[in-house]
């Protein structure tokens, strides 16, 4: 496959690496660099695009440290198909993986129909001593650890089985039982991981994690979910568009 048609615009104030490797990541998005494609090496880009080598190796450089691409010596570079990129919205991961045409799976840890849990009650909007439902799940994209999600939902929804958390997404059995989100308020950070969270995920202890904390109302403005999750940051990353007001 040929190499997707790159314009650099010499008097922009933004630096030629950038554009280089904004208009890559455009490419991998449309599926005109697919997962495991292996690009020219890098005097042959620099050559093709008039651009000098240091421009070429910082421009890939930048995609590595994303996770799009990875260099390997004797391999060269590739597309990288390891990375879930997220953008933010709404949606549960087990259905964005599926979009994605990953393959999910998920390894459920816990499921309390009876969890007493003061943080959550009071995320959620409960009496501090109400019994919630509280799962714990391992996420799972192509066999290989991605996520720990921990969940706390309002009593309604004790009738959720561990069966129900293995084969389905969690917002899809909150929409069975007229509890879809339409809106949530969100906190992300980034942590270290424990010895049990890092033996969870196959990673090494301390390995940094993207911790997101999120409490979602459907559409009576009612809180249906509390969760509290970790991914894994080699293999996942979050896209925010933001606008000039």
């Amino acid at each position: 496959m040929p190499l997707p048609r790159i314009e650099i615009d010499r008097s922009s104030p933004v630096p030629m690496y950038f554009q280089i490797s904004r208009q890559l990541e455009d490419a991998v998005d449309r599926g005109d660099l697919v997962p495991g494609e292996r690009l020219p090496n890098e005097v042959e880009l620099a050559e093709s695009l008039t651009v000098s080598r240091p421009t070429m190796r910082q421009a890939l450089e930048h995609l590595v440290e994303k996770g799009m691409l990875t260099r390997k010596r004797g391999v060269g570079t590739q597309v990288s198909n390891t990375q879930v990129r997220r953008r933010v919205a709404l949606t549960s991961l087990y259905e964005d993986l599926a979009q994605a045409g990953r393959q999910p799976a998920t390894r459920v840890l816990r499921l309390d129909p009876d969890c007493i849990d003061r943080h959550a009650a009071r995320a959620l909007g409960t009496p501090p001593d109400a019994g919630l439902v509280h799962c714990e799940r391992v996420r799972l994209a192509d066999g290989r650890p991605l996520a720990i999600l921990r969940n706390w939902l309002p009593p309604r929804f004790n009738d959720i089985t561990r069966a129900d958390l293995e084969t389905k997404g969690l917002y899809q059995l909150l929409s069975q039982r007229n509890g879809r989100p339409a809106v949530a308020k969100q906190r992300i950070t980034a942590v270290p991981a424990s010895a049990a969270e890092a033996k969870l995920l196959d990673v090494k202890p301390h390995a940094p994690l993207i911790s997101m904390q999120r409490t979602a109302f459907d559409t009576a403005g009612h809180a249906v979910e509390f969760a509290d999750n970790l991914y894994r940051a080699d293999l996942y990353a979050i896209e925010v568009t933001v606008f000039n007001r």
